[in-house]
């Protein structure tokens, strides 16, 4: 294909119509056409980021947004959810049953959406999950009579009068519960329960490193106030056992040395 092949074929697509539109219909110069067509392909069919299996792109209310206007007059964040997780879903669904495997989800599409700068509402959770806002809403009632926050869009000013089910987690394996007994007390896969110790531990790790709180966040790919829940649970479960269990995981952590540095996992 020859230069005005090319330049033929290009002119037929229609990312050149479009231009063609804002150049000719709006008098939009050429720069100003390519960056709003650039704007348009991103907000209409995301950054070009591949999706993973089980998860969607939404589009939610951004973190700040004020209340009470219209959705279409407001702040917005495109967000990846992770609507099934497979293996570890089937696990929780299996050990705890559906509505069980369906409260998680909404704990973890909660957390998503805040890691990534948006806040959704109990519509939004409907709609990914399938299911009514009515039972969206039950839902969040017995996950709050457990003492769990849910930062849910509307109820963010209502964070730090609970904590969040990973903290809970984190302060029953210091008080000397196994993975099996915190996964069936929480309801938890056992795998989500060994990655939020894990976590933790290595955010204790970090933070005697002498690390600020930005940068283990950073490197550990997880939300600054995470890593200050976590900070704030290291410093509430000073316990005999709470040290003998810390101690023992960071024994283990020692011998990675790939720890605190650029690309650890």
């Amino acid at each position: 294909m020859n230069k005005e092949q090319v330049a033929r074929w290009q002119a037929k697509t229609p990312e050149q119509q479009f231009l063609n539109m804002l150049k000719n219909e709006f008098n939009q110069p050429p720069r100003v056409a390519e960056a709003i067509l650039t704007d348009a392909k991103n907000c209409l069919l995301g950054t070009g980021k591949s999706l993973k299996p089980g998860q969607t792109r939404v589009v939610l209310a951004a973190r700040g947004a004020g209340h009470g206007r219209a959705m279409r007059e407001i702040a917005t964040k495109d967000v990846v959810w992770t609507v099934d997780a497979g293996e570890e879903d089937f696990e929780i669904c299996q050990e705890h049953g559906y509505p069980a495997l369906r409260r998680q989800r909404i704990l973890r599409l909660l957390d998503e959406a805040l890691a990534q700068g948006a806040v959704a509402t109990q519509e939004d959770l409907a709609r990914a999950l399938q299911t009514s806002v009515r039972t969206i809403k039950r839902d969040f009632k017995v996950m709050q009579g457990e003492g769990i926050c849910l930062p849910a869009r509307g109820n963010l000013q209502g964070i730090g009068r609970g904590q969040t089910h990973k903290a809970r987690i984190v302060g029953l394996w210091l008080a000397g519960k196994t993975f099996d007994q915190i996964a069936l007390e929480s309801r938890h896969s056992v795998t989500s329960v060994q990655r939020y110790i894990q976590a933790f531990v290595r955010v204790v790790e970090l933070q005697r490193r002498g690390l600020p709180i930005e940068e283990i966040a950073l490197l550990l790919q997880i939300g600054q106030a995470l890593v200050k829940e976590y900070l704030a649970i290291y410093e509430v479960h000073d316990t005999p056992l709470a040290r003998q269990r810390l101690a023992e995981q960071l024994q283990r952590l020692q011998k990675r040395p790939q720890l605190g540095k650029k690309g650890a996992k």
